[in-house]
Parts: C-alpha cells; structure tokens; sequence
C-alpha cells in the first residue's frame, strides 16, 4: 500500500486546514470545559461566597491539559486507545509549554498513534505506548521553546498596547474579532499568548464587537433567534455569508476599532487570557473583566458601554446606511436553519 492511501486509510491529512481550523477548534472546546467554566466557576463562587464552586473551579482549570489532550484527538477523530492516551500527552504539553505546547503534544500524539492503530496483535499496548511516547517526546523536546515564543508574543502585544492604547487596543479588537468570525480560535489564540491587561480587555471588545454587532444588524432577516445565537453564542454563524458578501463584515469590523480604542485609550478596561477571546459568548468575556477589575457599579457600566452599546449603534448605522446605498441587500445575514 502507498503512503497516501496508508494516510488516507488512517484519516491522517496533513494540511493548515486539519490542524490549523479543526484541531484548533477542538481545542478551544476542551478549553471552554476545563479553564473556562473553572474560571466562571470561581468568578460566582467568590461573588456569592460559595467556596466548594471556588473549589472546584480551581480543579477544573488545573485539567486544562487533560481536557486539550482529549479534545484534540477527539476532534482528529482518534480511535479511543488514542483519545485516553492523549489526555496525558495533554498534561505533559500544557505542563512544559503551556497551551500551545499541549495543542502541538495532542496532534504528534494523536496522528502518530492513529497510523499504528490496530496494525499490531498487541494494540492494547503499541497504540497508546506510541501516543504518549511521541507526543510527550515532542513535548518535552521543544515545549519550553513554544512556551517563551508564546509568552514573548504576548509580552510585547501588552506592552506596546500600554505604549499605545488606542492604536494597539484597536489593531488588536479588530484582529481578535475577525478571528472569532473567522475560522480561526480566538479564544485558544488569546490563552496561548498568555493576553492580560489592557491588551486583553481591548481583545474582549472586538470579538464583543463582532458578536453583538452582527446580531443587531441582522436583526430584521434572523429576529429574536439570531439576536441570541449570535449575542451570546458566536458571530462565526456568518461566515458563509461572509464568504457570499464580505462588505457586511465592515460594520463589526469599524465597531471593534471604536470599541478597542475606547476600550484602552478612555477607559483601561482589564480582562483575563481565559476571557480575552470570548466576546459575549455565554458572557465569559464579561466575566473576565470582572475577575481583573472587580464588580462594581464603574466597571458594570463600563462593559455595557463597550461591549456591547458601541458595537450595536455604530453596526446598526453603518449597516443601516449600507443597506440604503445597496451594498447589503436583505437576506445577505439570513442564517441556515
């Protein structure tokens, strides 16, 4: 048997779109289980003052790895020696590299282990020995390396944003959003660059921007449905309209400018790495901001201002005015069914 059809015969596809889009994908899920919900978790639990919910939002977020692991592979469509095998790899890749480190540990682990799958009489043994050998020899191999490239990144997107609050807060809303738009993770983007501060908090109101602004601007074609699919759930639910007409991209797009630089250069607003790439999605964003600047009555407001009045007026005008010139035409934000 050939190579490719050996790959093709294991669902091995070595492309950006595999690893880049799904497996990136996946891992946001294991995040949002494991490091998200442990961090809104803790957030209730300290504001009502229930300890076992601080508790256990504390163990949740110490299995962040576990959770990568597992939803990569899952999400390579592994077979389960592989999937059970990769929570290890998980640990062991978040544990030396952080979560970038867990993501590069799952895949090596994972893809390598699915060609050795059941190709034995001793599978029990070769598939998850082959799995965690590999994906914690790449972990441990250049783990540390991802882990200071990661951190490095992140260190001088904060720093300029502190440089330059409006420029950068709004480079950044506008990169963040599109990337939760868009096929690409924003929320595992802003956990591996370890974002924090002011940078963090301008992240939140870009992909709030996107969230929000799409939901108001489609208003008329999605009503009541969309408004919440898309306020609280995720704006990638146009993409294929997107795709069909980018200029209704634009409105977000201007929103999460405004909203980014007002965010950093006016009010300061702080947020979370676990919350920076979260928009309004199920609030965790607004969560975040709570947890690095405190609940009270000024950073409430705060909130409400940027994440989401700003991005529903200037989207609604802007799209409003679109629509008049004919650029946008009704049933260009229509969602599927």
């Amino acid at each position: 048997m050939k190579v490719k059809e050996f790959l093709l015969k294991k669902d091995v596809v070595i492309s950006l779109k595999r690893y880049g889009v799904e497996a990136m994908g996946a891992m946001t899920l294991g995040l949002f289980a494991s490091l998200i919900m442990g961090l809104i978790l803790s957030e209730i639990g300290t504001r009502v003052g229930i300890g076992f919910m601080v508790d256990m939002g504390g163990w949740a977020r110490g299995a962040t790895g576990y959770a990568i692991g597992v939803a990569v592979a899952f999400g390579l469509k592994a077979p389960p020696l592989v999937i059970f095998a990769s929570a290890a790899t998980g640990f062991v890749g978040n544990y030396l590299g952080g979560p970038a480190g867990a993501l590069l540990a799952a895949i090596i682990g994972a893809e390598l282990g699915k060609l050795v799958s059941k190709e034995t009489k001793v599978d029990i043994i070769v598939t998850p020995a082959t799995t965690l050998m590999t994906g914690m020899g790449v972990a441990m191999a250049i783990g540390p390396a991802i882990d200071w490239l990661m951190s490095t990144i992140g260190n001088f997107i904060m720093w300029a944003t502190e440089l330059m609050p409006a420029l950068m807060g709004a480079i950044i809303a506008v990169v963040m959003g599109m990337a939760l738009t868009g096929p690409i993770s924003s929320a595992a983007l802003a956990i591996t660059l370890g974002l924090s501060g002011i940078a963090a908090g301008a992240a939140v109101a870009g992909c709030a921007a996107n969230m929000v602004g799409f939901a108001v601007s489609s208003y008329r074609e999605n009503k009541v449905g969309g408004l919440v699919s898309q306020g609280i759930g995720t704006s990638m639910l146009q993409l294929p309209n997107i795709i069909k007409n980018p200029r209704i991209w634009i409105p977000p797009i201007i929103a999460s400018a405004i909203a980014g630089a007002v965010s950093a250069a006016v009010f300061g607003m702080e947020n979370v790495p676990e919350g920076a790439g979260m928009g309004t999605s199920g609030l965790v964003g607004q969560f975040g901001a709570f947890t690095a600047m405190g609940f009270t009555w000024v950073v409430l407001t705060q909130v409400i201002i940027v994440h989401f009045i700003i991005p529903a007026v200037t989207c609604l005008l802007i799209s409003e005015f679109m629509r008049k010139k004919g650029w946008i035409k009704f049933g260009d934000m229509k969602l599927e069914a």
